[in-house]
């Protein structure tokens, strides 16, 4: 049986006031449990296609479906119902504690949910990015890695259909990052996202947008998409797979040159 559609955008197009396209004609189709990249160089529109699809932003063309009913039709409380959105620049206010600031994903729900599910909701976010150790702390005493967590765990504590994330390792160290998109894998929760890193998106995503000059230059299933002509065209480096030396899977870097130039007036040693 074939999975269930759950977002669908058609010619999706947006403008800045001066009539300059940010995002041209994009076309879209998010299957249940997807996990899908969104990837491209800076300034290339990401993030302004993911608060599209998102609801955040109005399109000036085109639209976006959620399980079949038009996005801009839906209330802000019905949009967060189904859909939660973690923003890169997202700051949140330290002196709240972890589980203040995770009950705020509950918002959405406060006058259709008992209390008793809120209580649950909460818990279950805790637990599932395991900072339940941590939910009498106050933010601003968490590490970057715990702090980006709990941003997730508000997010999740919406009990939301379809998560929207914006460079969810940003700033992160290596081991974090590679944490974060475990934990992003393990939900079984659609997923969009915006990443930089594009040797980790094959481990991540079903499906990748590979977006330059404000439209999609390839879109389809990750290992199909992010082959070595269309980061060369994209990026403008070169893409190396090689198999790792003990388990033989796959692995991705990216050959970036750096011209280092030595000083004539160096004194040699």
């Amino acid at each position: 049986m074939s999975a269930q559609t759950i977002l669908e955008a058609r010619n999706l197009s947006y403008h800045a006031e001066n009539g300059h396209p940010i995002i041209k004609q994009v076309d879209l189709s998010v299957e249940e449990g997807e996990i899908v990249a969104l990837a491209g160089p800076n300034g290339a529109g990401k993030s302004t296609l993911l608060k599209l699809l998102a609801g955040l932003l109005t399109p000036s063309q085109g639209e976006v479906d959620i399980f079949g009913s038009s996005l801009a039709k839906l209330s802000a409380r019905q949009r967060a119902q189904q859909i939660a959105f973690v923003d890169q620049r997202e700051q949140p206010d330290g002196r709240l504690t972890t589980m203040e600031y995770i009950a705020l994903g509950r918002i959405p729900h406060q006058h259709t949910q008992a209390q008793n599910n809120h209580q649950q909701a909460i818990e279950n976010a805790l637990k599932t990015v395991g900072l339940t150790h941590r939910q009498q702390n106050r933010l601003a005493t968490l590490s970057g890695g715990e702090l980006q967590r709990a941003v997730i765990a508000r997010a999740l504590c919406q009990e939301p259909t379809i998560l929207f994330l914006d460079e969810p390792t940003n700033h992160l160290d290596p081991k974090a990052k590679g944490d974060m998109l475990s934990l992003i894998s393990s939900l079984g929760v659609t997923t969009i996202c915006v990443l930089h890193d594009l040797a980790l998106i094959p481990k991540l995503a079903d499906k990748t947008l590979l977006i330059d000059k404000a439209a999609v230059a390839y879109s389809g299933k990750t290992d199909d998409t992010l082959s070595k002509a269309a980061v060369k065209q994209v990026f403008g480096v070169d893409l190396l797979t090689f198999p790792h030396p003990q388990s033989g899977l796959p692995l991705s870097t990216l050959d970036i040159p750096i011209n280092k130039t030595q000083s004539s007036t160096r004194e040699k040693i």
